[in-house]
């Protein structure tokens, strides 16, 4: 039996990435990683996909302490709880401190919905439009403490239409999201298997 790399992952909203990700989990035999873990700021949509799937969930909202240590301090013990090796941010709409991302140094991933280093931050898909660049696309890579500027693990191109709407291009990129992040998931939970990093 292939060895699997305990995964959790943080969403905020309706989670179609993690969707994707735990799918890929179930659906593949060999895959190197299983989702045991799913962690939300608030009651999430994906959390009952989640659930529904029999896997764990939590809600830890920021909302109950004094400040974001206070926060991820709570987050890091549920990881460590769970034996959790790998983390995947999948909508998750809090900016991870230093002292998470480096307790869980090259052990946090991200999907970012352009070709960085261009268009980061939360608006994307709408810097892409105004700036009027021919292409977009999606990116994964490892979460550091500046925002959208760790290692890149994959990217995918997304052609922008002259009849482009933001939710239109948000659609086509989304459908690349799903299918780089579950094979930056593969890549990345392979490479801890076999203490690459």
């Amino acid at each position: 039996m292939t060895e699997k790399i305990r995964t959790a992952i943080f969403i905020s909203g309706r989670g179609s990435n993690m969707q994707a990700l735990i799918n890929a989990c179930k659906e593949e035999e060999n895959f190197p990683a299983e989702i045991n873990l799913v962690i939300a700021n608030k009651n999430a949509m994906g959390l009952h996909f989640a659930e529904s799937q029999s896997i764990k969930t939590k809600i830890i909202s920021h909302e109950i302490f004094k400040n974001r240590l206070d926060f991820e301090q709570e987050i890091h013990q549920e990881l460590v709880k769970n034996n959790i090796q790998l983390v995947c941010l999948a909508g998750f709409m809090r900016i991870l401190s230093p002292w998470l991302v480096e307790k869980w140094e090259k052990r946090i991933i991200n999907i970012h919905p352009s070709l960085l280093p261009k268009f980061k931050g939360a608006n994307a898909v709408r810097d892409a439009l105004l700036a009027k660049t021919k292409k977009t696309g999606c990116t994964t890579h490892f979460v550091t403490a500046e925002v959208d500027s760790g290692l890149i693990i994959k990217q995918s191109e997304v052609a922008i239409l002259n009849t482009d709407t933001e939710e239109s291009l948000a659609k086509r990129i989304l459908t690349q999201e799903h299918l780089i992040y579950t094979e930056t998931l593969k890549i990345v939970a392979e490479n801890i298997i076999n203490n690459n990093f």
